[in-house]
């Protein structure tokens, strides 16, 4: 039977975070995932340049039933302060647009990193391990592992690290929700979140000649609304936009987009009748939309002719079609490519401060795994920083140094 202070289940951005900060007064701290690699999910995002936060990152930019809950991690561990552990690396990063970070070179910079971090506080990694069973001891917790290290473990400490059902190909599943209910802790509803949207067959057969094509806009549900681009796809929408308000959309719900946001689309059309009033509807549009976009809105609509023959009233229905269009999606594409679980381990059976679980002390939750979803652009690894160093730090308070 070996013996360990804290056992973190799950090599990701969350675990490996709360890895070093457990370990960082000498505390025994082994990290297993059953996975060959550590940080595969860092690995793929941002297109494989890792978005790893947002300059502007508050408690606002996610999605909790309790809003409050993130506000103590994230303002105890900022963006700035994992900006300082890049910037202690050597890790050459730029912002793109909205306050996101990304590597220059690579994402498996972070991942070096937070190897390299871990190394230094003596964490022990077992990858090709899976969990088989966890149960309450005398001190803390008995668990079992299989796979290519199988052994029994007695630690004190036990951190869910393990994500959320999102990119299944890599592994993800509800591990995390089921051992949260072990324990008798609520979870609340899952779903994907940050996906692209799909629509019926009456949609999409307008769609699939625009795949490839982008465009601003301002996709809104409800209250709630995102200025981005927008993708078309063969199977729906797709782009920033989309995948922002893909958060906040259920289904029977409309969505509404107003193209060119910013533009007044209506004067825009006005000036172009004075100063050509020859040329089509169509050709006058591709001038502030994509062409492709301009030619089937132009179509489906039958805004034929010379614009010099458009009425102000037709410029300004066209203008109100542009800015107005609003639409029924059936569904997303589901977890196989959400980038992000919504929902998860409810945050009333959690400490704030601590993310222990309230009832069963020693027991954590961090990461993906909680209720608690960021936006589109690096806010779901800031929250995995601010989760895994609340939880490790922690975690470290208790633990006695190592002999």
């Amino acid at each position: 039977m070996e013996r360990f202070d804290t056992v973190v289940l799950g090599a990701g951005a969350a675990g490996m975070m709360c890895a070093i900060h457990a370990a960082s007064r000498g505390g025994r701290v082994l990290v297993v995932d059953h996975a060959r690699a550590a940080g595969e999910k860092i690995r793929i995002s941002g297109g494989g340049r890792c978005n790893f936060t947002n300059i502007g990152t508050s408690a606002r930019n996610f999605l909790s039933a309790n809003p409050h809950f993130a506000k103590s991690a994230l303002g105890r561990y900022t963006q700035h302060d994992f900006i300082a552990l890049v910037e202690k690396h050597g890790i050459a990063y730029h912002e793109k647009t909205l306050g996101q970070l990304f590597c220059n070179d690579s994402a498996k910079d972070i991942v070096a990193m937070l190897l390299d971090e871990m190394a230094q506080a003596a964490c022990g990694l077992r990858l090709g391990t899976t969990l088989e069973g966890i149960e309450r001891s005398d001190d803390g917790f008995a668990v079992r592992l299989g796979g290519d290290r199988a052994a029994e473990i007695l630690c004190r400490h036990f951190v869910v690290a393990c994500g959320g059902k999102s990119i299944p190909k890599m592994g993800a599943s509800s591990l995390g929700y089921q051992i949260a209910g072990q324990f008798g802790l609520a979870v609340t509803e899952t779903r994907p979140a940050l996906v692209p949207l799909t629509f019926g067959e009456d949609v999409l057969a307008g769609f699939r000649e625009l795949a490839g094509t982008a465009a601003d806009a301002r996709v809104a549900c409800g209250r709630t609304s995102f200025e981005e681009a927008l993708l078309f796809t063969h199977r729906g929408l797709s782009g920033p936009a989309i995948l922002q308000i893909s958060s906040y959309w259920r289904e029977k719900q409309a969505i509404r987009i107003a193209l060119l946001p910013t533009h007044d689309v209506f004067a825009s059309l006005r000036a172009a009748r004075q100063d050509n009033g020859r040329r089509s509807i169509a050709n006058t549009l591709g001038e502030i939309l994509p062409k492709r976009l301009a030619a089937h809105l132009a179509d489906a609509h039958g805004w034929a002719g010379p614009i010099g023959d458009a009425s102000d009233k037709k410029l300004a229905a066209i203008a109100s079609v542009i800015q107005g269009w609003e639409i029924m999606p059936i569904g997303s594409e589901g977890y196989r490519t959400a980038e992000v679980t919504l929902g998860g381990v409810d945050t009333s059976g959690l400490n704030s401060r601590t993310m222990e679980a309230t009832a069963v002390g020693g027991l954590y939750f961090i990461g993906e795994v909680v209720d608690v979803t960021g936006w589109l652009g690096g806010y779901n690894f800031q929250w995995a920083w601010s989760s895994g160093w609340a939880a490790g730090t922690a975690i470290a308070e208790r633990s006695p140094p190592r002999s």
